[in-house]
């Protein structure tokens, strides 16, 4: 399945998603409406931790990503209104940005949870 995880920074959730369903075996990327300059430490820590990793990935822009032919476009849950992109689903998922590594674990915990049910 190919899936595209979008929210507004690319620097937490949306990677975190690209990487645990990359892991899953899906294709997978992210992007953001408004994306940061770097991926989140506390991200790739608790990723890291489960022998899912993050590498290659990078914060990058939706004007980035050509949108056609992922099966899912998901909103990781931060009212991310994008014209050109049709988004499938909304996770509705807190930002954990700022965070310490308990907030970005359960957020990941919770990420994996809803990429097991697509799977």
């Amino acid at each position: 399945m190919r899936v595209l995880f979008v929210c507004v920074g690319n620097t937490c959730r949306s990677q975190m998603a690209q990487a645990a369903a990359r892991h899953w075996g899906h294709e997978a990327e992210s992007a953001g409406t408004h994306p940061g300059l770097a991926i989140a430490p506390n991200a790739i820590k608790v990723t890291s931790d489960l022998g899912i990793e993050m590498q290659g990935q990078y914060p990058k822009s939706v004007d980035e990503i050509d949108s056609t032919g992922f099966d899912l476009i998901i909103s990781m849950g931060c009212g991310v209104e994008c014209p050109a992109l049709p988004i499938d689903e909304d996770w509705g998922l807190d930002d954990p940005v700022g965070g310490g590594e308990e907030i970005y674990r359960a957020t990941l915990n919770d990420i994996l949870v809803r990429i097991e049910a697509i799977s």
